[in-house]
């Protein structure tokens, strides 16, 4: 049962005709898969570049910085689990005008993201028969994760599931290996130690600035935990298994990212792994594997990485498609994009949500070098922003629900607001830092116009739109809470009367 108990009809959240299909196994593993992307596997090496050995503190920072936000969705969606997730929350408990820009942010960036990864599964296919068109490829990926989201959200759940186990498996083994390589040795090779954790410069060979630069580029590897609030609409127990998936997803999280890099930063150099830059042969995973004397270890790693770009595309659609589903369901985009098709998938959201496929499919015929950067890139500004205001909609709703005297909600975010306010000051440094490092500098040039335009469209859309009904699951909470008030003081009227 939900602790949350105002009223069963609360537990029903309007979902908006989705379907109740993804049980609590798939929540935590689509929630773990969204966090581990290929950020880790290729992009780490950045990150090491910065700050040497003292990564790891960047990765336990950004990783905490993570979990308050994770939990901060889960204290709020186990009481509204609805369509639309954070997005709706934001126009609850913020501002219409914060869930418009929110939703339609998130929508965008996931787009581009989406037609990122299916260009790097491209890339990744060509190591192995580089003959092979990256349009080719690109085509084939998309068409795909276009079929499984078309199908029933319980196939999307089980596909997804199983993707997100090769790369936790591939976690798994590549820590044990590391470890036996650290304290143990192989045979014919002896215990490597720690060294390397202190040799080259120390701990910290670029300073307190080396590590602060480092973070910028670790926190990026994050972005996904928010996965978990988006799939609580189609939960079959939302209060049980967001909670579940939350706290399981925050274990395995720490356990992954911290102790994988620890032992890539111990077993391999730091100079070393530096350079390997965005080279599956040269990953910082591919390095340890050959330290072990595995062969074809540049073989299972591009294995690895190419489950990970499409568990991370087909992810990202399925978010993209619920969040255009929630904007039709508010009037804030065509309300054909609310449609569902017989198995419960919002076909035409789908549609409208694959046109980051098209643009990877054209950039990969035109641009086909600089594809994946381009489309990567962009979305760096819009991913920080929609952090900060999902931090502030949690300190919102926090506000609210004292002024009200609603119920707190049975997963709660430890030292909040504190911990809230910690997070979203740091997220603003990331973004405000973003300015002075060489490459980011276009995160401004490109976000703030993007920004400014949301704003504008806003104001004539909710224009349009005014007077519509639209769905507020604060509005339903209160005023189902004064009813069932009102009907307590009638009762208590009635049993005294003469």
């Amino acid at each position: 049962m939900n602790q949350y108990s105002t009223t069963d009809t609360l537990l029903q959240a309007n979902t908006h005709g989705l379907q109740r299909s993804l049980t609590g196994r798939q929540l935590s593993m689509i929630g773990l898969g969204g966090a581990i992307g290929t950020g880790l596997f290729l992009g780490s090496s950045l990150a090491i570049s910065q700050a040497g050995p003292s990564t790891i503190i960047a990765y336990i920072v950004c990783g905490l910085v993570a979990l308050v936000i994770a939990w901060a969705l889960a204290e709020m969606v186990v009481v509204h689990p609805t369509a639309g997730a954070f997005g709706v929350l934001a126009h609850s408990y913020v501002g219409r005008w914060a869930g418009f820009v929110v939703r339609w942010t998130y929508w965008a960036i996931q787009c581009i993201a989406i037609g990122g990864e299916v260009i790097a599964a491209g890339i990744f296919v060509r190591f192995w028969w580089p003959d092979i068109p990256l349009w080719l490829s690109t085509v084939v990926f998309s068409v795909a994760i276009l079929a499984v989201n078309a199908a029933a959200v319980n196939l999307f759940g089980r596909i997804e599931y199983w993707f997100a186990m090769i790369k936790v498996s591939a976690i798994v083994a590549f820590i044990l290996l590391g470890l036996a390589l650290l304290f143990f040795g192989l045979p014919g090779q002896a215990p490597l130690g720690l060294g390397n954790l202190t040799s080259d410069g120390g701990f910290m060979p670029h300073g307190v600035q080396g590590l602060l630069l480092a973070m910028v580029f670790v926190i990026f590897s994050f972005i996904g935990t928010e996965v978990v609030s988006v799939t609580a609409a189609e939960s079959e127990n939302p209060g049980r298994d967001v909670i579940r998936a939350t706290r399981s997803m925050a274990l395995r999280l720490t356990l992954f990212y911290v102790v994988a890099i620890s032992i890539v930063l111990a077993v391999v150099p730091w100079t070393q792994t530096s350079q390997a830059g965005g080279n599956i042969t040269a990953s910082p995973f591919v390095m340890v594997f050959a330290a072990a004397n595995i062969p074809a270890a540049a073989t299972i790693m591009n294995f690895v990485v190419l489950t990970a770009a499409l568990s991370s595309a087909n992810a990202n659609l399925y978010l993209t498609t619920r969040m255009m589903h929630s904007l039709a369901a508010h009037r804030y985009a065509p309300k054909w994009a609310g449609k569902l098709t017989k198995g419960g998938a919002p076909a035409m959201a789908l549609i409208l949500s694959s046109i980051g496929l098209v643009i990877a499919a054209v950039l990969s015929v035109v641009a086909a070098d600089t594809a994946y950067l381009a489309l990567f890139g962009i979305s760096v500004f819009g991913a920080l922003v929609v952090w900060i205001l999902i931090l502030i909609t949690h300190m919102r709703f926090r506000t609210v629900r004292v002024r009200y005297g609603l119920p707190a909600s049975p997963a709660r975010l430890k030292g909040a607001p504190v911990t809230s306010i910690l997070a979203l000051l740091f997220l603003a440094a990331v973004l405000v830092s973003t300015i002075f490092i060489e490459g980011l500098t276009w995160t401004w040039v490109a976000g703030v116009p993007f920004f400014v335009a949301l704003l504008v469209a806003y104001y004539f859309v909710d224009r349009r739109t005014a007077g519509r009904e639209r769905y507020d699951p604060l509005r339903e909470e209160i005023e189902l809470a004064r009813a069932k008030s009102l009907s307590t003081e009638r009762a208590a009227s009635s049993d005294v009367a003469p």
